[in-house]
């Protein structure tokens, strides 16, 4: 983090330093280190270290608050993190995944622009702002059924699935565990389609050594506190097509047409000398609008924090997948994947896991709603796959959408699936107390279904 020690206008000092100096005696006396081992055991969580608090600091005694140089320098060494050549910071992952699937729809793609009627390939398993930009702009979901233990999309049904209506495919790496890029990159080449990876639990995984998200044409983020890095709210578009990420950038920024950075004039030099629609010629182009877009641009502070954060990406990322092949060893050992499904990575991936996800085998006598009751009552935090099955929530009822295969796994997973914290707050001696608990409460509930038998 770069301290200012002077004022850029005056040149005279203005206390920085002092500040920031309060700033870590009072992270010292305040802020604990580490979660107990005897209370509630979340199932995500942010790690915020005294550098971060710094960052967020010093982006305030700028008073600048809206985008500015921890933004430009955010989205600059995000980009080059993730292998994209550009990345643009939003308010959230879910308006990430909006402004993607909205620059699909650009009057500026022209023939290939995505319209409404047009159909999207998707899943049902998974998170509702994946799938709700596609209904909101008028487009019809094509929801294909997942693997039960990478809990990623089924390839040959995407083949299958395929119409002269397709135009894109939006695909989320399932917390964490990159779906089969090569084959769904394959059918977008064979069938001219766009292709948007939902990357908001998968920051740090690759697939054959490359980052998930440089596969498809527009990629997402997001830095909610439960996710790998934390902006508190927060997201990413990221590509390397600068036409996609044009588009991105004026529908962030109120549509409009001008690129400026903000507190910015006249990049392009001729701010007076542009005729574009019916408007007159030389009308300001800083107020000319190309698209009908939105105000979903991030603060500077947000953006120092997410700084201070990417420095330990690398960090995180090991320590959850630390964590995962813990509890994956363990479960194991103590023989309770007879009775649950356990995930694998995706062939040719290395997953940056956002949990482990526990899928009760069919015709295991296990209730999951009563096991997660049970681990809630212990203390220990669970969550389900997110929807579940999207098309049997409420928000879905009356939505147009086609089912091509019945969606037999993903109802097994909504009526089934849960997963626990590999989150890095969590400690070997955390992961110990959730993986008892789990056993604990799978054998009583055996037990008592054994007794009810007799």
């Amino acid at each position: 983090m770069e301290v200012k020690k002077e004022n850029s206008r005056t040149g005279i000092g203005d206390g920085r330093e002092g500040v920031h100096a309060a700033v870590g005696d009072f992270f010292l006396a305040n802020v604990k280190s580490g979660l107990a081992l005897d209370g509630y055991i979340p199932v995500t969580g942010k790690i915020i270290e005294q550098d971060d608090l710094h960052a967020m600091v010093e982006a305030c005694l700028d008073m600048w608050l809206t985008a500015g140089r921890f933004a430009k320098q955010f989205e600059r060494e995000l980009a080059q993190k993730v292998g994209a050549r550009w990345s643009r910071m939003t308010v959230s992952g879910s308006a990430a995944n909006l402004l993607s699937f909205a620059a699909l729809t650009s009057p500026s793609l022209g023939k290939r622009a995505v319209r409404p009627g047009d159909e999207v390939i998707t899943v049902a398993a998974g998170f509702p702002t994946t799938v709700s930009p596609i209904v909101q702009h008028g487009c019809v979901p094509v929801f294909v059924d997942v693997d039960l233990q990478t809990h990623n999309v089924l390839v040959d049904q995407v083949s299958s699935a395929v119409t002269s209506k397709t135009r894109a495919i939006v695909l989320a790496h399932t917390l964490g565990n990159p779906f089969d890029l090569d084959s769904i990159s394959e059918i977008c080449r064979k069938h001219d389609l766009f292709l948007i990876e939902d990357s908001c639990d998968a920051l740090g995984a690759t697939y054959d050594g490359r980052p998930v998200g440089t596969f498809g044409d527009l990629s997402t983020l997001s830095f909610y506190p439960a996710h790998h890095i934390c902006t508190g709210e927060g997201g990413a578009v990221f590509s390397s097509k600068p036409q996609f990420m044009k588009i991105v950038e004026s529908l962030r920024d109120w549509g409009r047409d001008c690129w400026c950075d903000p507190g910015k004039d006249n990049t392009c030099k001729k701010r007076f000398e542009w005729q574009l629609g019916d408007l007159p010629e030389g009308y300001d182009h800083k107020y000319i609008y190309s698209h009908l877009g939105y105000n979903l641009k991030a603060t500077d502070i947000q953006a120092a924090l997410g700084l201070s954060q990417l420095q330990k990406l690398d960090r995180f990322v090991t320590s959850r997948r630390e964590n995962h092949n813990y509890l994956d060893q363990q479960i194991k050992l103590r023989g309770l994947n007879e009775f649950f499904l356990t995930p694998e990575a995706t062939a040719k991936s290395d997953p940056s896991w956002f949990g482990y996800l526990l899928t009760v085998r069919e015709n295991v006598p296990l209730s999951r709603r009563e096991l997660v009751k049970s681990l809630e009552e212990k203390g220990i935090g669970t969550r389900q796959l997110f929807a579940g099955n999207l098309i049997r929530q409420p928000a879905f009822k009356g939505v147009d959408y086609r089912v091509p295969f019945e969606l037999k796994n993903t109802d097994h997973v909504m009526a089934s699936s849960f997963w626990l914290g590999v989150w890095p707050g969590l400690t070997k001696l955390h992961l110990d107390r959730i993986l008892d608990s789990l056993e604990s409460v799978v054998r009583n509930s055996l037990d008592k279904n054994r007794s009810l038998k007799r």
